[in-house]
Formats: structure tokens, C-alpha cells, sequence
């Protein structure tokens, strides 16, 4: 999932803010007793994304994928002061685990844990949001993007994880539902007009669009 040497990365990290203690902790439970603990944003993209959301000081954001809620603490420390976090995912095993570091994290009244299909719950939302983090199921990207897009204010961002998808969107005769479907995303928010866009390759690639 990494594009650079390990020691490139140990150095990048030594070089950023730290985790706070409750993200060590979710990092490690995550890791201890989760499966597919690598779809953790982790240290590096978790403080991008904090200071991506400091850097808008959204009013409302909007999480499509939760996991276990390392990347919705990260972006809930940019909020503004009475501003709130809707994440959607459709593990249900996991909510319990979120909740409990919304809870240690002190982010509770200000977030709200939505489990289930997102392309259902998205049209239920009747609010615009300042921010949009995409980071679920691949095949469903492009839904994704078609449905939160009408909701994102102008001048809004929305943000995609794994755009890279591990480099497989540069390989010759590509033959998984995943991959293609990336790509296919990718492709679309490049012909899009009614976006700015810039592909950055932070960890497995993230993709920063602002409604113009």
C-alpha cells in the first residue's frame, strides 16, 4: 500500500505531530483484534486529514466508511465549534468499537454512527456538507461521488482514499472488479468540470477535490 521506502516513511513520520494517546490505543486494538487492519488510515494520513479539516474548518462532515474510526477522529479535530460528523458503514460488528472512541476521543455530541447500505442513506440526508471523505467499498466509488456531490456546498471538498489502489491502476490488462472500478472513478473526476482535482500519492493515494 506504501509508494516509498520504509525508512522514508519512519522518517516522514518522525517528522509529523503524533498521535494523540486515544489514536495509539484504536491503532493498536485495531491491529490486536480487527481483521484487515491495514484499512486503518494510521499516523501519517490520519494527521493529513487533520489538517486537511483544520485547514477548512468544516461546519459539516461527511464520512463514507468507517471501519473503526481512526480517520473520523482525525478529521472531526477540524470542525467548527458546533459542527457535526456523519459517518455511514455497513459493518455493524464494528459499532460498538467506533462508539467507544468516539467516546474516549470526546467527540460523541458532535458525531453521528450511521450503519448501512451508504447508497440508501446518502439521498436520506437532507444537508450540504463542507466536507465529504470517500473511503468504502471500490466498486461503488463512482456512486459515491454522483450521490454526495449535489450535497457538497460550493467550494466544498470531498476526498478519496486509495486511488492508487496499491499501484494496480497503472498495470497492463487489469482484470479485478476493484481495480477497474478505481480506475473508472479516477477517470471520472478527471472529466468532471464541475471540480478541481489533484491526485496526491500519500500513502495508497488521495485524491483532493473542491466544488467549484
Amino acid at each position: 500500500m506504501n509508494f516509498i521506502d520504509d525508512k522514508l516513511l519512519e522518517y516522514a513520520e518522525k517528522h509529523t505531530s503524533g498521535e494523540s494517546e486515544v489514536l495509539m490505543e484504536l491503532n493498536r486494538e485495531t491491529h490486536a483484534h480487527v481483521l484487515s487492519p491495514r484499512m486503518l488510515s494510521g499516523h501519517l494520513q490520519g494527521r493529513f486529514l487533520s489538517m486537511i479539516s483544520h485547514m477548512i474548518k468544516p461546519q459539516y462532515i461527511l464520512e463514507i466508511g468507517t471501519y473503526t474510526g481512526y480517520s473520523a477522529i482525525c478529521l472531526s479535530e477540524g470542525l467548527q465549534p458546533h459542527g457535526k460528523l456523519i459517518t455511514i458503514d455497513i459493518n455493524e460488528e464494528l459499532e460498538d468499537l467506533v462508539k467507544k472512541y468516539f467516546e474516549k476521543a470526546g467527540i460523541t455530541h458532535k458525531t453521528e454512527v450511521l450503519v448501512g447500505d451508504a447508497r440508501k442513506i446518502i439521498p436520506t440526508l437532507h444537508m450540504n456538507f463542507d466536507l465529504v471523505f470517500i473511503d468504502a467499498d471500490k466498486i461503488n466509488y463512482s456512486k459515491y461521488y454522483d450521490l454526495v456531490l449535489p450535497l457538497v456546498n460550493k467550494g466544498g471538498y470531498i476526498l478519496a482514499d486509495n486511488v492508487l489502489w496499491s499501484g494496480n491502476v497503472i498495470k497492463n490488462d487489469v482484470e479485478d472488479e476493484d481495480t477497474k472500478a478505481i480506475i473508472a472513478f479516477n477517470n471520472k473526476v478527471a472529466d468532471d468540470p464541475t471540480v478541481e482535482k489533484i491526485m496526491l500519492p500519500v500513502r495508497d493515494g488521495i485524491t483532493i477535490m473542491r466544488k467549484l
